[in-house]
Formats: structure tokens, C-alpha cells, sequence
């Protein structure tokens, strides 16, 4: 996305829901995910100051602007299901973020401090129909930590 302007001091004040419905527009398709998302449904004790995660289908990327970085992690078509759109942005249902997690872990470039995430948080049943799309490594690690 070419040409987006937004004044220095605005970005203080910018909440979540402008954060992603902009990090959806700099790269499309995306949606807001990994641990921005499960700190967004405080599903994790982690926390994330001034960059928006993001699950794409086009490119592995990183926008830097001058009091946020918006990063773009690329997955194959397949996986990319399992959001909602609201307001006006799409994010990753809690089950499908940290899903989405796992799998980027088991390919060595992402960490999540595993033992942060609150597990109350989560639907068991949609983590188990999810996770059948992904590949056995996020299974494995997934049945490590929920015995399912």
C-alpha cells in the first residue's frame, strides 16, 4: 500500500482497533495474529509494545514506520483460515494465533514463551479440528501441551 499518512502525534494516541485495521491495509490479504492476537484476547501474559503482528499469504515482510513496525509472516494458502472479522479488521480467533505460533516455531523462526499462555482461554475442540490442517510438528507440540 502506497501513499498512507498518519501524523506523528496520532500514533500516542492510536488504539488496537486502528492498529490493525491499518496493518490489514498495508498488506492484503492479512489478518491480525501470533501473539498480538492472544495478548488481544489476553490469552498470554507476554506483551507487545509498538509492532502488530500479522499472518499473510503473499510475503514475509516488516513496515517500519516511526512508532510502530508492522510484521507480515507468509503461510501457504491452507492455513490461512480461521479468523473473524471485527469492526473492521480481521484477526486470528484465539485457538488459530496460537496455532498459527506453534507452526512458525517448528519452522525455527518464531518463539513463544509457551508457559505464558493461559490455556483456560481457548476452545479445546476448535484447537483439535484446526489443528488437522497443520503439519505433524505443530500437532506434536500442540498434544505436548494440551495431551490431546
Amino acid at each position: 500500500m502506497r501513499d498512507v499518512y498518519v501524523l506523528s502525534g496520532r500514533w500516542e494516541r492510536a488504539r488496537d482497533d486502528e492498529l490493525f485495521m491499518l496493518a490489514n491495509r498495508l498488506q492484503v490479504p492479512s489478518y491480525i495474529s501470533l501473539t498480538t492476537a492472544l495478548a488481544f484476547y489476553e490469552a498470554t501474559t507476554q506483551v507487545q509494545q509498538d509492532f502488530v503482528e500479522s499472518i499473510a499469504v503473499k510475503r514475509t515482510k516488516k513496515v517500519v514506520t516511526v512508532a510502530r513496525q508492522f510484521e507480515y509472516t507468509k503461510v501457504a494458502k491452507e492455513l490461512y483460515f480461521g479468523f473473524v472479522k471485527r469492526n473492521n479488521y480481521f484477526i486470528a480467533r484465539p485457538e488459530k494465533a496460537l496455532l498459527d505460533a506453534l507452526y512458525i516455531m517448528t519452522l525455527g523462526r518464531y518463539r513463544l514463551d509457551v508457559s505464558s499462555v493461559d490455556k483456560a482461554k481457548f476452545d479445546v475442540k476448535l484447537l483439535k479440528d484446526f489443528s488437522k490442517r497443520f503439519p505433524e510438528p505443530t500437532r506434536r507440540i500442540l498434544k505436548t501441551l494440551w495431551q490431546i
